[in-house]
């Protein structure tokens, strides 16, 4: 088993962890104390657009668990020889790029950024 995939793939879904749980209890409970979430809304916002807001944060999360999932399949010696390191290098891309929009979106003030290129650099290093 490769251990920089198993590595990446753990970053990974510690960071969709960390991403449901901390958006539920520092955003999305005081928004539900508003009435806002997940089926409120604000006057610039309609309820449903609220909604699905809060499904797509959480959406990122069952995502960040399936490409964790990936890279454990990847760890594979038979799956890796398979994939000739294409699906690595793209996930790897993916990652990075991921981090580079958070560290850009909020001036690196969100540490999600971190998690993202520490995972595209474990799965960087398993193609080595």
């Amino acid at each position: 088993m490769n251990a920089w995939l198993v590595a990446a793939a753990a970053v990974v879904a510690l960071t969709g962890l960390a991403h449901s749980v901390g958006g539920e209890l520092m955003i999305f409970r005081a928004l539900r104390r508003r009435g806002v979430v997940p089926s409120g809304g604000q006057p610039v916002l309609r309820g449903f657009q609220t909604r699905i807001l809060w499904a797509n944060w959480h959406l990122v999360t069952v995502l960040g668990w399936a490409l964790a999932a990936l890279l454990l399949w990847l760890a594979q010696p038979a799956a890796r020889a398979a994939s000739g390191g294409v699906i690595e290098q793209g996930v790897a891309l993916a990652l990075a790029a991921g981090g580079t929009l958070v560290l850009w979106s909020n001036r690196g003030r969100h540490p999600g950024w971190v998690a993202l290129w520490t995972a595209a650099v474990l799965v960087l290093l398993s193609l080595r």
